[in-house]
């Protein structure tokens, strides 16, 4: 005869309360996705991410020192190791502060080249970011598309000044070279398509559950706090924060065409994605009208004390012989002075702040990068959030550390 089984005795369970203690964990500075020499220290509760410490200083080349000892043309192939990526977006900016300093005006056919040079170097920019987060997240996919429209316009690049990367085109006062007719082809086709592109790009991941898992809601930052951080650009506007200096005080041919500034709702991740996306539709537009609407007169002021002659006068007239050796050699006389000099480049606000005694070197240099800015949110928008969402939230900035150290 089966026996029943004898009630449970009641227990008391003396069991230790769990705690999870601070765990301190290094990533880089030689993580891969760090795109660069970064190391943040990050403070985790389990998962949980209570303090991430960025680490700057590792690609410290003291450049604000050296342009206190070289003449202001000398420092602008300098300003292209700044962000490598975009090197027109440093030029450009740089160069303006100095015209700025000068009081110099630039002819109306260099400014519609500029304007289109920087707009293709922000879809350079925006499609390397968005090739390499998708990337980091994980659909290697768009990495391929994003590559392929990028190598197209690097060859633009190539036939107008010789180099991919470094490229040194901008001049005090203009540019180094003229759009011959395959250039502006080669322009024309590649916005013609471009939307094309895009849409596959949306194709790919706006309904990929695992990319937007990764960004909605993520690096969440609400317009107030973007504006008490100092945000700009395209992770500013995500926040849906109105501020592009291309409006707010225009430059180059912005003013003479019709675009609009996309904003985000959020400040989330997925936001600033969407702001870069349509950023480059808009950029799209800005260069069709400006060839459009391409003037003729030169690339150049003719302004021989501060900017060199072209090498057709240098070679049959003495006097541009001699305006170029005194530019080449001990530079130009700039006025004692200080000034500050932002441009809209596609990570945010790229400002030079230069200070002038007098003679052809300036007294102090500063650049304000957006890099080295973003980095001071760091903290606030990564605190709460998972140590699997570090590499989306230093991502979404699109940082370059080679502007963050200087």
């Amino acid at each position: 005869m089966a026996t029943e089984n004898p009630p449970t005795k009641e227990r008391n369970l003396h069991l230790p309360l769990l705690r999870t203690e601070e765990l301190l964990l290094n990533l880089g500075p030689q993580h891969p996705s760090t795109h660069g020499v970064l190391k943040v220290i990050l403070s985790l509760e389990g998962e949980k991410i209570i303090k991430s410490e960025p680490v700057l200083g590792f690609l410290h080349r003291g450049v604000e020192k050296i342009a206190e000892n070289i003449t202001y043309n000398q420092f602008i192939p300098h300003t292209d190791r700044l962000d490598y990526v975009c090197a027109m977006y440093n030029n450009f900016a740089y160069v303006r502060a100095i015209e700025k300093l000068l009081n110099i005006t630039v002819p109306e056919r260099a400014e519609y080249l500029r304007t289109i040079v920087a707009e293709v170097q922000r879809i350079i920019g925006h499609l390397f970011w968005l090739g390499t987060q998708a990337l980091d997240i994980g659909a290697m996919t768009v990495f391929f598309y994003t590559f392929r429209e990028r190598e197209v316009l690097l060859d633009i690049f190539v036939d107008l000044c010789g180099a991919r990367l470094t490229t040194s085109w901008y001049r005090v006062g203009g540019v180094e070279r003229d759009f011959d007719e395959k250039i502006i082809a080669d322009i024309y086709r590649f916005i013609e398509n471009f939307h094309e592109k895009i849409a596959e790009y949306d194709t790919l991941l706006i309904n990929n559950r695992i990319w937007l898992a990764r960004t909605k809601n993520i690096a969440v930052i609400s317009g107030e706090d973007a504006i008490a951080y100092g945000l700009s650009g395209s992770t500013l506007r995500g926040s849906g924060v109105d501020y592009d200096l291309r409006k707010v005080a225009p430059y180059g041919a912005y003013d003479k065409v019709e675009w609009t500034v996309p904003l985000g709702k959020k400040g989330d991740t997925y936001d600033r994605y969407w702001v870069r996306m349509e950023e480059m539709k808009e950029s799209g537009k800005i260069i069709k009208q400006c060839l459009d609407q391409l003037p003729e007169g030169p690339y150049k002021a003719y302004l021989p004390k501060y900017v060199a002659p072209d090498k057709e006068r240098v070679f049959t007239d003495m006097e541009s012989m001699i305006y170029q050796f005194k530019l080449y050699s001990d530079g130009f006389d700039a006025p004692p002075g200080d000034i500050y000099c932002g441009t809209e480049a596609h990570k945010g606000e790229l400002g030079f702040y230069i200070v002038s005694q007098g003679g052809g070197k300036p007294y102090r240099l500063k650049i304000r990068a957006p890099s080295f800015v973003h980095m001071g949110a760091f903290d606030f928008m990564a605190k709460g959030y998972m140590i699997a969402d570090i590499i989306t939230i230093f991502g979404t900035y699109d940082i370059v550390m080679g502007e963050c150290d200087r």
